[in-house]
């Protein structure tokens, strides 16, 4: 085994769906061997633990505890999927209050317990406001934390992929950005399908406008027919995705999907959202996508929706003031 660091990495939530498998697949793509798996749910935990170690990864030093303290304390890197889940009938809103509060507290026991985290990946919904919630609480520089936004991408480079009889990867520049919920902005105009670009083919013989607006409605409710086919939020993919996330990170190679990352730049403040990024052994940095008209219009109503959360957020008690978000984490001033 060849392991990437032997830094430490935790995974919160560790005893449900998404962060055993986000345990299994840290070792199998072998991060790191020094990982600590928490979650309150002891008996939970520990039978996670026990099947991890029934794997026998080799060098592998896996820790279990429901002591949070104890699971960040030396932590350089950090996935969280320790949020209430997403059941059938229910929006990624619906869940803003309970895991808003679970988000500042995360945020409060990093800045106490791992104040020099390296990357953190937070995926509890509704994601871009937990994990804003958790960047200011946490006093981390604002590309130590990132939220899962690839699966809005993926979930489009799939549909592209079966509508068109190609295979997966030759369905290249797929992109959403903004929210991960149902207000994303979906870009047709960077995709390509085999090399020809999307916009070229959408209102053809092979893709009518009205067979687009089909599939652009069905990957922004990709999650929620997940839940109806499964009877639960999705965590297969989520836990693949975050990891690799982490693994771009600590090998500095890069992560091919959008992530959301803090913005603060022209018509877009104070906010998580995804946009054109990348990672480094640094975080996150990004640009602002350019896309047509119709797609940057799409990503401005998407920045206010959640902006509008944002602010009830803060009306919770869960985020201060924004005006006094510089006190509370200084490399956001």
């Amino acid at each position: 085994m060849g392991y990437l660091t032997e830094d430490k990495l935790v995974i919160v939530g560790a005893a449900g769906a998404i962060g055993s498998n986000m345990l299994q697949a840290a070792l199998t793509l072998e991060l790191t061997p020094n990982i600590c798996a928490y979650d309150p749910f002891e008996k939970g935990m520990e039978g996670t633990a026990e099947e991890i170690y029934h794997c026998s990864f080799p060098g592998a030093r896996v820790t279990w505890t429901s002591d949070i303290h104890e699971a960040l304390s030396g932590a350089k890197y950090l996935i969280s999927s320790g949020g209430a889940p997403r059941k059938e009938g229910m929006t990624r809103e619906d869940l803003l209050k309970g895991n808003c509060e679970i988000a500042a507290q995360l945020g409060k026991d990093i800045k106490t317990d791992c104040p020099d985290l390296k990357f953190g990946v937070i995926i509890f919904n509704p994601a871009d406001i937990t994990g804003l919630t958790v960047l200011v609480n946490s006093g981390l520089p604002a590309g130590a934390i990132a939220t899962l936004a690839a699966l809005d991408s993926t979930r489009l480079q799939t549909a592209l992929a079966q509508e068109f009889g190609v295979a997966q990867d030759d369905v290249t520049g797929c992109r959403t950005f903004g929210g991960h919920g149902e207000q994303m902005a979906v870009f047709a105009s960077t995709a390509r399908i085999a090399g020809t670009p999307l916009t070229d083919l959408i209102g053809g013989d092979q893709l009518s406008e009205e067979r687009w607006q089909e599939i652009r409605q069905h990957v922004c409710q990709g999650g929620k027919r997940i839940i109806q086919l499964r009877g639960r939020s999705s965590f297969q993919s989520p836990a693949h995705q975050s990891v690799l996330m982490v693994k771009g990170v600590i090998e500095g190679e890069g992560y091919p999907w959008p992530v959301g990352t803090f913005v603060n730049r022209g018509a877009f403040q104070n906010i998580m959202m995804a946009m054109e990024t990348e990672l480094t052994r640094d975080g996150v940095t990004y640009t602002v996508p350019q896309g047509t008209d119709a797609e940057n219009a799409e990503l401005v109503a998407s920045y206010t929706h959640l902006a509008t959360l944002r602010d009830e957020v803060i009306g919770m008690g869960s985020l201060p003031p924004i005006d006094q978000w510089a006190s509370v984490n200084p490399n956001l001033a």
